[in-house]
């Protein structure tokens, strides 16, 4: 991840935690229910912080990153203090209480999976920057993680693989499906 792209990452990160500090009398509210909290939740905070979540390329820190605003914000809408409870419990509170729960990184690698078959079934500018075919020379060193690493790493198939079947919106939907179910969700 470069520096310009952390930056606007640690950017994004802190979009959610102004937008809680502007409605925090909601969140405080107890004649309000927990599913409607956190409907509020997706539809003004994950929402904001989503935004353009397609382009980021996931590395181990950004996904402990993530899962840590997650936890602030389910903490903040049960209301329970950092020091008391665990992440399981906190897991295991929102499962109890809301139906299908998904967290955000499961969100963000089902948007990205999307993502890719559809550029994958396009012809434009951004099918060509994904596959690389761009003309220019590589820096000397390790390489960084590419945005395509996710994709492969999730689906289990080579780069050429998942092109085939992304081409295909069935089968594609399919896979997306599977990598999710099936590949671990906590690094």
């Amino acid at each position: 991840m470069s520096k310009d792209q952390k930056v606007r990452f640690l950017q994004e990160l802190h979009k959610p935690q102004w937008q809680w500090e502007n409605k925090k009398s909601i969140w405080k509210d107890q004649n309000i229910s927990l599913q409607t909290k956190m409907k509020l939740l997706y539809a003004l905070i994950y929402s904001i912080f989503l935004y353009a979540c397609e382009s980021w390329t996931l590395t181990a820190e950004l996904q402990r990153k993530i899962q840590t605003t997650e936890l602030r914000c389910l903490r903040r809408v049960l209301g329970i203090p950092y020091n008391t409870h665990t992440t399981e419990e906190v897991r295991r509170t929102i499962t109890q209480h809301v139906n299908h729960y998904e967290d955000l990184l499961t969100i963000v690698k089902k948007r990205k999976l999307r993502w890719y078959g559809h550029v994958i079934r396009s012809n434009g500018l951004s099918k060509t920057i994904l596959q690389g075919t761009v003309q220019g020379k590589r820096k000397r060193g390790r390489q960084k993680r590419k945005w395509t690493h996710n994709i492969t790493e999730w689906t289990k198939k080579t780069f050429a693989e998942t092109q085939a079947v992304a081409h295909n919106p069935e089968l594609w939907t399919r896979l997306v499906h599977q990598s999710l179910t099936v590949a671990p969700l906590r690094p």
